[in-house]
């Protein structure tokens, strides 16, 4: 059986160093999974890796341009097999992120062969959404299926269409699309923190991209011949941003809105991730939580 361990978490609370500390103590290489990570040009925004901290090898980080698109199906495809390549290797992969559908491809059997693409259903729903708005087809999906629609950021047209296309063709609770993979030998990881300190830690981290140079950032994609409609900058900071430079907010309610949004999709991502009974939780703020987390693997990778 293949080895896989998995660290996730809520946006800002820290991932990323911890992931460091574990990769170099069992020698692994790290999969990301976040969703904006994987577009070339969106670093700020996406709180990449910087260069001087990626002496671990890192996948899926910068492998595709920002005007294109990828599913779900498409990660898991990639994903699975650089587990595989690393086990034969023996390196044990590390998936590190907070994007729960990612996550969940790999954790659970999404057979995304089974679900056939319905045209005229994409185009109705899309048609909605011009009228009523993106929110308006997110309630839809909220009231299909509360699980999926939790780990959907409500301005991702796209992944809220899809999410409904799937349910219509395949059902929500049908087995073969849902079920638990047991073909990994799985070591779960999650952090957490208070949640009034996390939200903290998110409006100081909005502060600090925005510092860095994240209206730039933008600015140069969109001069780039960037569509404001891609899929990439549908993501929490870019539209905010874009309402911006369009005149539509300002700079103050810009960054508020980047700070509530980042919140809400922190607290989405803990309400799903805590229904997962195989997830073992660290307190991010323990000052041992290393040694915490290297004698739970430790005595799993054994």
């Amino acid at each position: 059986m293949e080895k896989l361990i998995i660290l996730t978490g809520p946006t800002g609370v820290g991932k990323t160093k911890i992931s460091l500390e574990i990769a170099r103590k069992f020698n692994c290489q790290i999969i990301s999974a976040d969703s904006m990570q994987i577009y070339k040009g969106l670093d700020i925004g996406t709180d990449k890796i910087v260069s001087e901290d990626n002496n671990i090898k890192h996948y899926m980080i910068d492998i595709i341009e920002a005007d294109e698109n990828f599913s779900v199906a498409d990660f898991q495809l990639r994903a699975k097999k650089i587990i595989s390549q690393l086990n034969k290797k023996n390196i044990i992969p590390l998936v590190v992120g907070g994007t729960g559908l990612y996550i969940n491809s790999l954790v659970y059997n999404l057979d995304f062969s089974t679900t056939s693409n319905d045209p005229k259903l994409r185009e109705k729903l899309n048609k909605e959404a011009e009228i009523y708005g993106t929110q308006y087809l997110y309630d839809k999906l909220l009231k299909l299926d509360k699980e999926t629609a939790l780990l959907i950021d409500s301005n991702n047209r796209n992944r809220i269409i899809r999410a409904i296309e799937i349910i219509f063709n395949v059902g929500k609770k049908d087995n073969n699309f849902r079920s638990e993979n047991n073909e990994y030998d799985l070591i779960f990881l999650g952090l957490n923190m208070d949640r009034q300190k996390l939200y903290k830690k998110i409006d100081n981290r909005v502060d600090l991209m925005l510092e860095k140079g994240l209206i730039n950032e933008v600015e140069k994609l969109l001069e780039s011949g960037l569509s404001e409609e891609s899929q990439s900058l549908k993501a929490i900071g870019y539209k905010e941003v874009i309402s911006y430079l369009k005149g539509d907010i300002s700079y103050n309610q810009m960054a508020e809105d980047i700070k509530k949004n980042s919140r809400h999709y922190a607290k989405r991502q803990l309400t799903w991730f805590r229904r997962d009974k195989r997830i073992r939780w660290f307190n991010r703020e323990d000052e041992d939580i290393l040694n915490q987390i290297f004698k739970f693997v430790g005595e799993r990778i054994e």
